[in-house]
């Protein structure tokens, strides 16, 4: 599960800056930065709700 996190996480980051190299690609760098913090809060979550098992 962490692996696929951090996979996403990387992929994510590069999208980010791929939009924001690419200046016609502006919106796909907030896409990627969307998803960024959408994939570090599942994770939180996820890693929230394994330790109070």
């Amino acid at each position: 599960m962490w692996t696929l996190l951090i996979i996403l996480l990387i992929l994510w980051a590069g999208v980010s800056v791929l939009g924001f190299v690419v200046k016609g690609l502006f919106w796909l760098a907030i896409v990627g930065i969307v998803l960024f913090v959408g994939t570090v809060i599942f994770g939180m979550l996820r890693r929230g709700s394994s330790t109070r098992e």
